[in-house]
């Protein structure tokens, strides 16, 4: 099948990228390349990508003519594209355009195609609030122009779903780290920082706020369990993450623990809309798809601690 992912140079995107092409697909990456991180980073995972013949197109889902940019087939469109995070440098013009107005001409090209793609929108734990523990069923609370934002988009989506002009999806991911994560994220920040002998910036009172930090790789694993299922999936909501919950402070000592050292930490200012707990309720997901999300933290910590220090 060909398929089209958007974000497919970031994070998570290069992540999901890689392992459709090792299921056999014919895989094209969009990005792009936007300047919210360091952009050797994000060409450094394109270049990954590229050596196990993934073609990556540098294309502006906001601006960009997609019809000429794009292939006209695709049989999914997995949707990771999006301005991220919480930071006090970013407007909310970046936040909606990046995640409304973009996803929102994407559902134009998909609906303009011959064949109408199935449509995989990749929504976050964000939209339920400040406390993210509720299944999917309960209204949402997002307490952050991220949250309001990527809310919009899941709307977008499912409202062409409901109009039956498109079947899709949309998974509400739930704390995820890696390698190739952002280096504004806890856990690459936090190794630097121990690595490197630099004091980590901790968010007053973050070392209590709970966590589902999720594995990429098991978040993956959710993502790709739409291939056979794509009936139960069409117009539905499923949160993918792990049900273990670890405290920031937990996190901080695994990686103390990991790397044989103390970190110090300087205290700054709390963030606004920062969520205080995340708890990924994954029953629909593990109940109607079979997701069963295994890696312990240590696990993944070790695999990201050892991705650093091979690549910076």
């Amino acid at each position: 099948m060909k398929i089209l992912v958007t974000g497919a140079a970031g994070f998570i995107g290069s992540h999901t990228a890689e392992r459709l092409k090792e299921l056999g697909h014919d895989v094209v990456g969009v990005d792009n390349f936007s300047s919210y991180y360091d952009i050797s980073l994000k060409k450094g995972n394109a270049k990954v990508l590229q050596q196990k013949n993934i073609e990556i197109l540098k294309v502006d889902l906001r601006y960009d003519n997609l019809a000429e940019k794009l292939p006209n087939h695709f049989d999914y469109i997995f949707h990771l594209a999006a301005h991220p995070g919480i930071s006090k440098d970013s407007t909310f013009g970046d936040y909606f355009s990046n995640n409304i107005l973009a996803t929102q001409r994407l559902l134009e090209f998909a609906e303009s195609l011959p064949k109408k793609p199935f449509f995989v929108n990749i929504s976050t734990s964000s939209v339920y609030g400040l406390e993210a523990t509720f299944s999917e069923d309960v209204a949402p609370k997002p307490a952050s122009w991220y949250g309001i934002t990527k809310l919009a988009a899941e709307h977008l989506v499912l409202a062409k779903c409901r109009e039956n002009k498109l079947n899709g999806t949309s998974f509400r991911l739930f704390s995820v780290y890696g390698p190739r994560e952002r280096p504004d994220k806890l856990y690459t920040r936090l190794i630097d920082c121990g690595l490197n002998n630099k004091p980590f910036p901790l968010f007053e009172g973050s070392e209590k706020h709970l966590r589902s930090f999720t594995y990429v790789q098991d978040i993956v694993d959710g993502i790709v369990r739409v291939f056979g299922n794509e009936a139960i999936c069409n117009c539905e909501i499923f949160n993918l993450g792990t049900e273990t919950e670890s405290t920031t402070a937990q996190g901080i000592v695994t990686v103390e623990e990991i790397l044989q050292k103390k970190i110090a930490t300087e205290e700054k200012p709390p963030r606004a809309g920062d969520q205080s707990r995340t708890k990924a309720n994954i029953d629909k997901a593990r109940k109607l798809l079979g997701y069963n999300p295994q890696t312990t933290l240590k696990e993944g910590l070790l695999a990201q601690t050892e991705w650093f220090k091979n690549n910076f």
